[in-house]
């Protein structure tokens, strides 16, 4: 079995995850009806800003629980395989900075 197939480390969290995300699905849904009907601009923004900001929180909670399943589990293990988690995690910190 594949480490992308089985279990994963968000599942103690899915069901605050998927409540966050549909939270924000009716942020971004807000948005667009700002949009429609010509919301002054920084409101929008404001609106916008809320969104990425919610959307970082759940990256980070992914993140979070990705070290200490995923990563904290390969480690134990040791190798090739502690490795790459390694640079999984790095990657995905990296990719959350830039944002």
């Amino acid at each position: 079995m594949d480490a992308r197939t089985r279990h994963h480390g968000y599942a103690k969290d899915k069901k605050r995850l998927i409540t966050r995300m549909r939270r924000i699905e009716g942020q971004v849904h807000a948005i667009t009806r700002m949009i429609e009907t010509d919301t002054y601009c920084i409101d929008i923004l404001t609106q916008i800003s809320a969104s990425n900001s919610a959307l970082k929180s759940v990256a980070l909670l992914l993140l979070e629980d990705h070290l200490d399943t995923c990563v904290a589990s390969a480690a134990a293990e040791g190798g090739p395989v502690a490795d790459e988690k390694m640079d999984e995690a790095i990657a995905a910190i990296t990719r959350l900075v830039k944002s």
